[in-house]
């Protein structure tokens, strides 16, 4: 048992699932099964996730409806509990993956620190932070060891910042490894950390000059000791067994603004919902749903480098560029 948790689907719920999404899937499982280079990528048995809304499948929603008789994020704006107009990313990585729906096991929630905080408005629904998600992981295991053949994604630390009054990354940091080094302790031995996009760029905060600056500054500050934390890690446990994977979606998003054209975007400023309900930009591209959070499009653009990272020839530590 799972606790409130839930297993999610990774493969595409039939209201949230577009003939252009699909098309993108397709062309992209197509490739890796086509280039010789790809044909290796490595063979996941499950996937778990860790994280906040970026990779919340929809457990906010059922925890609210819970307590609220009426789940959050609503619909229509979000669909299916997720924090974006689709699908999220690992969702997307598991069809990537081709793991079937009993093998996608999901803990992140919205609102999650690194720590046991948690920062969605409402409290009362009993929410977890990162460390709860680890506890509840570990209850499910009833005494047994992890899965070493499974990959296990941590995402988070941007509500630390945002929510919790973070402005030093030393304590997000420490929590994650922490983190890490719980999962190791456990017997597992592929994990995926994800740094932190540049939160000063979010739509909510760009036009603030002050606050912008500021939030670019931590995060910057974060990725940098995120990166040598883990690179850290690793020559410590000296272990050929364990891949530990800094997937660098900060770098990502930079080439995303850059370019955005070469990624199939058309506008990377505004929040699609809101354009849309000024009846506007039924035709472009957009990299933001609402004012944080990406849109399904998006995560399908994070899911594919995501894979990417996973073969074989790659790096044991994806440094930042």
């Amino acid at each position: 048992m799972l606790n409130s948790f839930q297993t999610i689907n990774p493969y595409l719920d039939p209201d949230v699932n577009t003939a252009s999404e699909n098309s993108q899937i397709d062309a992209f499982l197509n490739y890796f099964q086509s280039n010789e280079q790809h044909k290796r990528y490595r063979s996941f048995t499950q996937l778990f996730v860790f994280g906040d809304s970026l990779s919340d499948a929809s457990n906010t929603f059922m925890l609210t409806k819970k307590e609220l008789r009426q789940g959050l994020p609503p619909t229509p704006l979000y669909l299916s509990g997720r924090f974006s107009n689709g699908p999220v990313w690992v969702e997307y990585l598991a069809r990537f993956l081709k793991l079937p729906s009993h093998c996608h096991i999901n803990f992140a929630a919205s609102g999650a620190t690194t720590g046991d905080a948690n920062t969605f408005p409402i409290q009362s629904c009993g929410l977890p932070g990162l460390k709860q998600q680890l506890d509840a992981f570990i209850t499910s295991l009833e005494g047994e060891s992890a899965d070493r053949e499974a990959l296990y994604i941590l995402w988070a630390g941007a509500n630390d910042y945002l929510g919790n009054n973070v402005t030093n990354p030393t304590i997000p940091i420490a929590n994650l490894m922490n983190a890490v080094k719980l999962l190791l302790t456990i017997g597992a031995q592929q994990i995926m950390l994800v740094n932190l996009p540049d939160l000063g760029n979010l739509p909510k905060f760009r036009k603030n000059s002050r606050i912008s600056a500021t939030l670019n500054a931590l995060t910057t500050a974060h990725n940098a000791a995120l990166a040598g934390a883990i690179e850290a890690l690793c020559q410590e446990i000296s272990s050929d067994t364990v891949d530990i994977i800094l997937f660098d979606v900060n770098s990502l998003v930079k080439q995303i603004f850059t370019q955005p054209g070469k990624f199939g975007f058309t506008n990377v400023l505004d929040a699609e919902m809101i354009s849309v309900a000024k009846f506007e930009g039924y035709t472009e591209r957009f990299l933001f749903w609402d004012v944080i959070h990406p849109t399904t499009f998006t995560h399908l653009t994070f899911a594919k480098t995501a894979t990417s990272l996973l073969i074989p020839k790659m790096t044991l530590v994806q440094q930042p560029r």
